[in-house]
């Protein structure tokens, strides 16, 4: 399947997996590009030297594209963001921030940008500055979210911008890919589906939450801070919505009961401790297979859903 997007990134399928800090890393990102998707390591807020040894791992596995999601609310993004442009790494995507700093010197080292837009004002902006095509990330996703739910967000963002766009958020099949070439994307993003992927070295209890939930199993904390994400509802998530609800509580209190809490859910396995972000699709990853197996479903799925249909991807 050619699209916009695999044009774009000389990829085979329209397929990005997310950069999910403390889990995508060289191991997952190297299977999703062998696949034929995207697959991205995450900067996460991880200093130059961590991220360009994961990028020299990726490239002895792999001779395929892969790229490397940059928080631009990291305390090391400036470093890394140079590090990236040294390394000359395919593609990048950016999330919580506008990335326009940085376009001049990735463009100058023939790296393809992909801003992640909660908005259409911020894809508008992205635009204006160079990026190569925007991911519209819908509420429904796990981790950070805006406001807009993907199926709101997606067809406005396309009709904003004139650069490929990429739909994210509540895509986890053939299903979801078709709806979103219908919305106007050229290809998806999925984080919560590679969550159980065998080349992801998650812990365990993480997959296990994952391969548990159910359509209800999500809930959005931390908008009080500024920063609301989806995680998976745990004694963890329910204790820090009684924390936020409670006006009495102070905002660094809440803060510092939120440090590390995705470390211990992704590194330790930690269930009293740690915080498991998922979108709200989680209620449909019930199996741990192959990356490659993730994909082709996903393909497989969405190609006999089109069969005699034609799309302007």
């Amino acid at each position: 399947m050619q699209t916009k997007l695999t044009k774009l990134l000389g990829i085979k399928y329209p397929i990005i997996q997310g950069g999910m800090a403390w889990i995508a890393d060289a191991s997952l990102a190297s299977a999703v590009s062998d696949a034929g998707g995207l697959g991205i390591i995450s900067a996460m807020n991880a200093g130059a030297d961590w991220v360009r040894e994961e990028i020299k791992k990726c490239r002895s596995v792999t001779d395929k594209p892969f790229g490397v999601n940059i928080m631009l609310m990291s305390p090391h993004v400036e470093e890394v963001a140079k590090m990236v442009a040294e390394e000359k790494v395919p593609v990048v995507t950016t999330g919580a921030g506008n990335p326009s700093r940085f376009v001049k010197m990735w463009k100058e080292a023939g790296i393809k940008i992909l801003p992640v837009v909660a908005s259409t004002a911020l894809a508008k902006m992205v635009e204006r500055a160079g990026a190569d095509a925007v991911i519209a990330e819908g509420g429904e996703s796990g981790g950070h979210v805006g406001d807009l739910t993907t199926m709101a967000l997606v067809p406005q963002v396309a009709d904003a911008v004139k650069i490929p766009v990429v739909a994210a958020g509540g895509i986890a099949d053939g299903r979801g890919m078709v709806a979103a070439f219908a919305l106007g994307a050229c290809g998806v993003q999925m984080g919560t589906r590679f969550l159980v992927a065998n080349e992801c070295t998650v812990s365990a209890e993480y997959k296990k939450k994952v391969l548990a939930a159910k359509d209800i199993s999500t809930m959005v904390t931390g908008r009080r801070l500024g920063h609301p994400v989806r995680a998976i509802k745990t004694a963890y998530t329910n204790q820090y919505a009684k924390l936020e609800a409670d006006s009495n509580y102070p905002d660094e209190k809440l803060e510092e009961f939120g440090v590390g809490s995705l470390r211990k859910a992704a590194k330790d396995g930690n269930a009293e401790e740690g915080c498991f972000l998922a979108g709200q699709i989680a209620g449909m990853v019930n199996k741990e297979e192959p990356a490659a197996d993730i994909i082709n479903d996903v393909m497989a799925q969405a190609e006999k859903m089109m069969e005699g249909v034609r799309w302007d991807v």
